[in-house]
């Protein structure tokens, strides 16, 4: 069954076609012959008030994609007979979209080649628009199309174009791939009806879904007779031709759960048999040799288990595959950058923070040293106004010692300046112990700053080992893919000395049938011999014969007539023919 995004690739390209201005919009009245194509091509009554009512305005406007899709979805996607044919829709779309992107003068290649390749980048291509081919899907493309043209695949030519498209940050849309295809970027030096040859096998499997092909003999169900007939396997059924050209199809085999296939013996001067059983009929095919008949049964098995597990072609789990692992690629891809993002914004947290508070202890350092050259002068003029007040003091315990009387309220003054110094000096005292706690709290800022530079390094190192696991998982990529192209060419020698057999088989059947030749002379010469001697003996035994004339005693009769002969010397010839006659019959 065709999905909906590869129905959806060709009309897009069909919009795209008719979007002259390039601005994403087509006329309606284009639109109107676009969808009644469409509905007839997917077997659909077409609704011709259906678009009208669709968009209600009045004019003959532009509609956009996004107003065509619904449209789409509703009253032509939503309605397909599931018989309809692809290559029909495939074909109308090409026909609107080739002729206004493709040059034929630099093309070395068919249109019908042309049409081939757009429906394998079609299959491709991934399912986001405008439609692109990722490398990877260009390589395996690139690389059935050598297999099928029987050429070695040059990786380090794709290697170095790849690398380009890198560089570019460019993915290829099929015009660019028809263009390198068409002008033979990859298979230069390639015979054009050999690269033919092979497009063609490569659409055959990858778009007709082809498993396999080719010539067999089939017995017929009525007069019981042998008839070269040209098969197509599908996953789902096998269709039989009278010829390659598939120009008159003269039946088809419907594979189900409930068909097998069997290996049969030699029988009725066929070899190399075998049997497909389904509900309704069995099928007895004959092949040329061994090996295509194990071919052709595995194909078949395949097909069959394929459809108990309810499982699609081979070429379309692996494209599904391939596709599951980039995503999942890309998935943790972006969960890596995502992390790497969080964590590098992270590290620009903490370093912000830690300029921060570098610069806060940069302020409380600078705040410190203003403290203290603040409290060191308040000290100095504390220790000079105590040294003038002790002057004083001195002066005035002078005066006082001549005027003791007149003085003693001075003494009184003394006093209370002398409480005001030991005031000064507890004040002098708290601001010592306020510097050392600002010392102490200036150590542990710096603790704090040294135990974030340690987290900051055990985040670096985490990083680091992510990177080393991302670089693991990247290797064992190439590692698997190296196993996969050791693998290839095991099967390519095992291929070769299957061929070599092959060879060495019809050389011995050449030899067979001459001596087969010869030993159909020798019978025919013996067989003649043999006539030969018969006739001789035939001949003589009509020399003998008993005669009975009347009421005479028997005598006996020749050529040369009566009494010729004595009865001795017609014993001895007797004898004499007799062992002839036997001596001829034993050179027989």
């Amino acid at each position: 069954m065709i999905s909906r995004d590869e129905i959806l690739k060709p009309i897009w390209y069909a919009f795209t076609a008719l979007d002259v201005d390039r601005n994403g919009k087509v006329s309606k009245s284009q639109l109107k012959v676009l969808s009644h194509n469409l509905c007839t091509i997917l077997k659909i009554p077409h609704n011709i008030s259906a678009l009208e009512e669709h968009f209600k305005d009045d004019d003959e406007g532009p509609v956009s994609t996004q107003g065509y899709m619904p449209y789409l979805n509703m009253f032509i996607l939503n309605k397909i007979q599931p018989d309809f044919d692809f290559m029909e829709l495939n074909k109308m779309c090409w026909t609107l979209s080739a002729p206004k992107h493709i040059s034929r003068k630099n093309l070395l290649i068919s249109d019908g080649d042309a049409f081939k390749v757009w429906c394998i980048f079609n299959f491709l291509s991934e399912d986001k628009y405008p439609l692109h081919i990722v490398t990877d899907e260009l390589e395996y493309f690139l690389h059935k199309l050598f297999v099928a043209m029987g050429w070695s695949w040059n990786e380090g030519r794709f290697e170095d174009y790849k690398m380009q498209l890198n560089a570019k940050k460019h993915n290829l849309n099929v015009w660019e791939l028809i263009e390198l295809i068409g002008i033979g970027h990859f298979t230069k030096g390639i015979n054009p009806q050999t690269l033919s040859i092979g497009i063609n096998e490569v659409y055959q499997e990858i778009v007709l879904d082809v498993i396999k092909q080719g010539y067999m003999m089939k017995k017929g169900h009525k007069r019981k007779n042998w008839t070269e007939r040209w098969f197509k396997l599908h996953l789902n059924y096998i269709s039989y031709y009278v010829s390659e050209d598939l120009t008159e199809q003269k039946g088809c085999i419907s594979l189900d759960r409930n068909c097998c296939v069997e290996s049969l013996p030699d029988k009725d001067g066929r070899k190399n048999l075998f049997i497909i059983r389904c509900v309704e009929k069995s099928f007895e095919i004959s092949v040329s040799d061994k090996k295509t008949k194990q071919e052709w049964i595995h194909a078949i098995q395949d097909c069959i288990v394929r459809i108990r597990q309810g499982l699609s072609s081979a070429h379309r789990e692996s494209r599904q595959k391939r596709k599951g692992l980039r995503n999942r690629m890309k998935a943790e891809q972006e969960i890596m950058e995502n992390r790497m993002r969080q964590l590098q914004l992270a590290n620009e947290s903490k370093q912000a923070q830690l300029e921060a508070m570098s610069k806060d202890l940069q302020d409380t350092s600078v705040r410190g040293d203003f403290e203290e050259q603040r409290r060191l002068q308040t000290q100095t003029e504390l220790l000079d106004r105590c040294r003038r007040d002790l002057e004083q003091e001195k002066m005035a315990r002078m005066q006082m010692e001549e005027q003791v009387v007149e003085k003693s309220s001075e003494v009184e003054q003394y006093w209370q300046r002398m409480q005001e110094l030991e005031d000064m000096y507890h004040q002098l005292k708290q601001a010592l112990d306020d510097e050392r706690q600002a010392k102490e709290d200036e150590e542990v800022v710096r603790k704090l700053q040294t135990r974030l530079l340690q987290e900051e390094e055990i985040k670096r190192t985490e990083l680091e080992q992510m990177h080393l696991q991302q670089q693991e998982v990247l290797s064992q990529s190439q590692k698997e893919k190296k196993e996969l192209e050791k693998e290839k060419a095991e099967k390519e020698r095992a291929l070769q000395a299957a061929l070599e057999q092959l060879e060495s088989l019809r050389q011995k059947r050449q030899g067979a049938q001459e001596e087969y030749k010869a030993v159909t002379k020798k019978l025919e010469r013996a067989s003649n011999k043999t006539k030969t001697w018969k006739h001789k003996v035939s001949k003589h035994e009509g020399l003998l014969r008993i005669v009975q004339p009347g009421n005479r005693s028997p005598s006996k009769m020749t050529n040369w007539g009566q009494a010729a002969f004595t009865e001795t010397e017609l014993d001895q010839m007797e004898k004499i023919w007799q062992e002839n006659k036997n001596r001829a019959w034993d050179g027989e």
